[in-house]
């Protein structure tokens, strides 16, 4: 049983009291943190989302952790033997006259103050684990760089807009969530991925310049920066090119870091192409904070007898390494654990050249090369003594991606320094990505993406070859988002179509409303998707996604605490005509 709140108004946080209070009446109110019972008196220390604050009484009371209770009283000043100097408002406590409990409590699964809780049951209490200050404070930093996008894009013009929730399934790009229709039986609306084909129509609509913090829906594989509902800084600009929305990104997020972290980015973030950044990174999205960049030894190489290096050059392929600098001591374990990384990346292995401190040269393909070729190869990379090279050989994709993720564990292993904040775009991906178990060419990010204009004859001779008017905002090795100059002539886009495999009858089916728009005069127009609970995880050095997510899912895309998915009845499935 509670008492009710009748006649009673809070009047302060507990976080906000300090000695500029002292003789004020005041009332809190919250969760009791801790209580004391020292020489006749109650200690009880109350929690709310602004911090803690300690209250006595001479009363006897049965309040204990996790009750919510409100307190009314007079602020008055510790004694200097008694300031709590580890407490905000160390200083002061409040001598209670009036309590009231609001709630009582159980005892709790954990305790707000437990470290170590396993994760499943963080969850399953979420609003347990929610109650903990730490968590509090992610979601006061969310909400106040949420309106500072807001702000900013407000005073430059943009327009906040809706966009539907329920819209049509489109084949191209992740897996859809489906919600069925009762009316329109065996039809389905699908959730959406992104507002893409919606903020483009607003833009055919005249309104110039949109934006949104959009909620969006891919049935994906999990992991730790990824979850099935996510939330996107939506933006699209008409009359606009490349260089526009860069500008007005770089705006955006400076204005963020410094309202919510008081952190001065630089006015222009270091732009690379998509081919750059896979020659020197092996990613499409490199941490740049250091070096370990890649290197191409093929023609060192070239001619060996070591059929992995051979069968490589012959395909096609490549050999390229990184110099693991300052990694020679690195344990056995450990490279063991790189080579299976480079694995799970379709790798066959990695070969490795040690450069001890003593001078000599080791290797795990010395039966193929003399130490001299061997201190060829370790001069490419520049490498010297302590030095730990790892080299890949197979096709460019393969390699790249292996060494790409090689490179960020052997500079976990190191232990950089790898704080602040690194910004980067990388432009002008690849339009296209072909599937060899298809056969087919599908669009690398969307159908509705233009093509570098001097590419475009490129696109019934080498597919493979045509670059997009796209760019990706990397932070720390993070995609924070994409986006890409859109197609806005209805010839093009239709050409587009026909070759991803579309007949004229399925483009129409799948896209026909938009299609017909485009033919009602369509501004030049282009935008950006930033992912929100990304950048605030950065923000916040945050180890998953679910930390800065109020009710996040666990890796199989169910929730602990509500037990969603869930089976329905067998009535909700008739009525859907399911």
């Amino acid at each position: 049983m509670g008492e009710s709140l009748k006649g009673l108004k809070r009047t302060h946080y507990c976080g906000e009291i300090n000695a500029s209070h002292i003789g004020q009446t005041v009332t809190v109110m919250g969760w009791v943190n801790k209580r004391r019972d020292l020489s006749g008196f109650v200690f009880i220390v109350l929690r709310d989302r602004t911090g803690i604050v300690q209250t006595v009484t001479s009363e006897k009371t049965a309040v204990r952790g996790e009750f919510v209770v409100a307190i009314t009283g007079e602020v008055i000043a510790r004694t200097p033997e008694n300031v709590n100097k580890n407490m905000p408002t160390g200083e002061i406590e409040i001598d209670v006259s009036e309590m009231r409990v609001l709630s009582e409590a159980e005892v709790p699964p954990f305790q707000v103050a437990d470290e170590g809780v396993a994760l499943d049951t963080r969850l399953k209490y979420r609003y347990i684990d929610l109650r903990r200050p730490e968590m509090q404070r992610v979601f006061e930093l969310r909400h106040k760089a949420a309106q500072s996008v807001r702000a900013f894009l407000s005073e430059n013009g943009f327009l906040e807009i809706e966009t539907p929730m329920l819209i049509n399934s489109s084949p191209e790009g992740a897996r859809d969530y489906l919600v069925p229709s009762r009316t329109h039986q065996g039809s389905f609306y699908a959730l959406p991925q992104s507002p893409q084909q919606m903020k483009q129509i607003l833009m055919v609509s005249g309104f110039d310049k949109y934006f949104q913090l959009a909620r969006c829906f891919r049935d994906e594989d999990l992991r730790a920066d990824r979850q099935p509902e996510f939330t996107q800084i939506d933006v699209e600009m008409s009359f606009a090119e490349e260089d526009d929305v860069l500008e007005m990104a770089e705006g955006m997020m400076s204005r963020v870091f410094k309202d919510v972290l008081d952190v001065n980015l630089p006015e222009k973030f270091p732009r690379m192409t998509w081919h750059e950044a896979m020659e020197r990174f092996g990613s499409d999205k490199p941490d740049t904070r250091f070096g370990m960049e890649l290197c191409d030894i093929s023609d060192v190489v070239r001619g060996c007898d070591f059929q992995v290096f051979a069968g490589a050059l012959e395909n096609g392929g490549s050999v390229r390494g990184i110099n693991a600098e300052g990694c020679a001591a690195m344990p056995r374990k450990r490279i063991d654990d790189l080579v299976e990384l480079a694995r799970t990346h379709k790798a066959k292995g990695l070969a490795w050249i040690t450069l001890p401190e003593d001078g000599s040269i080791k290797s795990t393909i010395s039966k193929f090369f003399d130490d001299d070729k061997l201190r060829e190869i370790a001069a490419k990379f520049n490498a010297k003594p302590g030095d730990l090279i790892l080299l890949c050989a197979d096709t460019n994709k393969i390699v790249f991606e292996a060494l790409g993720a090689v490179r960020t564990g052997a500079a976990k292993w190191k232990g950089l320094n790898l704080d602040g904040f690194d910004f980067l775009w990388v432009t002008k991906f690849p339009l296209l990505e072909y599937s060899p178990e298809d056969e087919r060419f599908y669009a690398s990010t969307h159908p509705f993406t233009s093509p570098v204009e001097e590419d475009l004859p490129l696109l019934e001779t080498d597919p493979g070859a045509v670059r997009s008017r796209s760019y990706d905002l990397v932070l720390n090795g993070y995609e924070l988002g994409s986006g890409s100059v859109r197609i806005h002539q209805n010839e093009l886009q239709n050409r587009m179509f026909e070759f991803l495999g579309f007949t004229a009858e399925s483009a129409a089916e799948n896209f026909g409303y938009f299609l017909e728009a485009l033919k009602y005069g369509v501004p030049p127009h282009c935008g950006i998707g930033l992912g929100l609970d990304r950048i605030i995880m950065i923000m916040t050095d945050a180890d998953s996604l679910r930390e800065v997510i109020a009710f996040p899912k666990v890796k199989d895309a169910s929730c602990p605490m509500t037990h969603a998915p869930n089976e329905v009845s067998a009535e909700q499935l008739l009525e859907l005509g399911l």
